[in-house]
């Protein structure tokens, strides 16, 4: 990418940020380096950034929380919770990555710019990412599927260390990973490509095997059935349910970034995150936008249709078909033991009772679907922690852009590893799905807060780039939906929750 020459023409945008450079928006073709962009092309090239957070969607709700509560309660009452979350945040994530696609900048660097400005947001949002998912319940569960896949057995009550440990070298392959990478986004892109289409095709063949097609009536009419919630499930649960069924609720901005690596509109023009075995890339600390006229507002429908296409066509689709197929294999699993998944179990409970029914090949595969599912998680979450802060710090202080020499790779490695060690101590002190649980709450925090910033920034985009009001409308509705459910949760914490079922 050419360095960047700033415009005399600038254009305002909120506060206590640089005003945005303006330039023209390329072309998708110009940025894939593509001659037209037609169905291969977008395959190829245009998807991406949506498959990096539906990797790590279906982690966390898809393989634990959706089929611990349905396992325990049925899709009734449950799986409208889950369609309601999916279409909730997929409009969310849209809005998140408009916002990135016309001015060049990250979420965490834009929330910089509302009131009172970059001094309280930036490092605000930063701690909540952290806080939220350093807790490491995907990396630890992750841990208990590897153990069972080297001991042929489920870890028992004595083994607690030994998946703590494959749990830890799990991370320190995600470091890898980044490490060999010429461009980090990149290379999540192609890992997640083969996991999510292996996780999608796998569970599809063994559903196909071994769920009657009863069960399969009764997880998708469920999930389109409105109903008032089970007998005996808390509100807690079904918050964490919501918040972790499509991404992280209000959280979900932390993916977002991705779409300005990605190239996609004024995200050429920015820059993106070198890998170390990548050239040093100029990375601009502050956005880019572009100007109010015929040709750019032509350019940016485009560049919305293909945001479309990658957040309805891949994460939307993706995100329920991995609720639909682990929760009805989780339903078929409870029918056949007689028993039902409780939080210590969930993460190897259905490949134990296939391994009963239908011998050890099953077991294997039920297994090594699991430590897929929870992989794709740990990679995008633990990655994301390191980029969010990342962009923060680089987009904050010109002292540290001047001690790291502009290059971010600087100041990425380090924190990586400094990141591993903590997530490693914290993975002891609490089993992983409760680990899981406090995290999605933390995620519908973020429900009650940055809705808000959303809207104060993308009313103030270049008109082309501005959303419709229906727009605005939506964004409510996520703070209502998720808020109610964290409020709930911290009723819950300190006393009695606000409703009982």
């Amino acid at each position: 990418m050419a360095d960047i020459v700033q415009s005399e023409n600038t254009y305002p945008l909120g506060v206590s940020r640089p005003d945005l450079a303006v330039q023209d928006l390329p072309t998708p073709e110009e940025v894939f380096k593509v001659r037209r962009i037609g169905p291969r092309e977008l395959i190829q090239f245009a998807i991406g950034p949506s498959l990096i957070a539906l990797g790590i969607s279906i982690g966390s709700g898809e393989w634990l929380l959706g089929p611990l509560n349905v396992g325990q309660y049925g899709f009734v009452g449950v799986g409208w919770i889950i369609t309601v979350s999916a279409l909730l945040q997929t409009f969310y994530n849209v809005e998140c990555a408009r916002y990135v696609v016309a001015t060049g900048e990250v979420p965490v660097v834009g929330w910089g710019r509302v009131p009172p400005g970059w001094f309280f947001w930036v490092p605000a949002s930063v701690f909540l990412i952290i806080f939220a998912f350093i807790a490491g319940g995907w990396a630890a569960s992750a841990g208990q599927g590897v153990y069972a896949l080297v001991h042929g057995r489920v870890a028992g009550s004595g083994d607690a260390e030994e998946p703590r440990i494959y749990a830890i070298l799990l991370l320190v392959l995600v470091f890898a990973i980044t490490a060999a990478a010429r461009r980090i986004s990149r290379a999540l892109e192609l890992a997640n490509w083969v996991m999510v289409v292996s996780i999608l095709v796998g569970l599809l063949i063994i559903d196909i095997v071994i769920v009657p097609g009863r069960i399969w009536w009764d997880g998708i009419s469920g999930f389109f059935t409105p109903a008032a919630p089970p007998d005996g499930i808390s509100a807690t649960q079904l918050g964490a349910l919501a918040g972790f069924t499509a991404l992280a609720s209000g959280l979900n901005w932390y993916v977002m970034g991705h779409y300005r690596d990605k190239g996609y509109g004024m995200g050429h023009r920015a820059g993106y995150l070198a890998g170390m075995r990548g050239e040093r890339k100029q990375l601009l600390a502050s956005g880019v936008t572009f100007p109010d006229d015929e040709k750019n507002r032509g350019l940016w429908r485009r560049w919305y249709r293909l945001l479309l296409t990658d957040m309805w066509g891949v994460f939307f689709v993706g995100a329920m078909l991995g609720m639909l197929l682990p929760t009805i294999l989780m339903t078929r699993a409870v029918e056949i033991s007689g028993d039902t998944p409780t939080q210590a179990n969930v993460p190897t409970f259905v490949a134990d009772v296939l391994k009963g029914e239908y011998g050890s090949f099953i077991f294997y595969i039920a297994l090594l679907m699991g430590v897929l599912i929870l992989f794709s998680t740990q990679l995008g979450i633990f990655e994301a922690m390191v980029r969010v802060t990342t962009d923060a710090s680089h987009a904050s202080s010109s002292r540290l852009r001047a001690r790291i020499e502009g290059d971010p790779r600087k100041f990425y490695y380090p924190f990586m590893l400094v990141l591993l060690v903590v997530i490693s101590v914290i993975i002891h002190l609490a089993l992983p799905v409760g680990l899981v649980q406090w995290s999605a709450n933390m995620s519908n925090l973020g429900a009650l807060i940055y809705p808000f910033l959303l809207m104060y920034l993308n009313s103030k985009l270049p008109r082309p780039a501005r959303p419709h009001w229906w727009h605005y409308v939506i964004l409510v509705l996520n703070f209502l939906f998720f808020g109610f459910f964290f409020i709930n949760f911290i009723a819950d914490f300190v006393g009695d929750p606000l409703v009982t079922f």
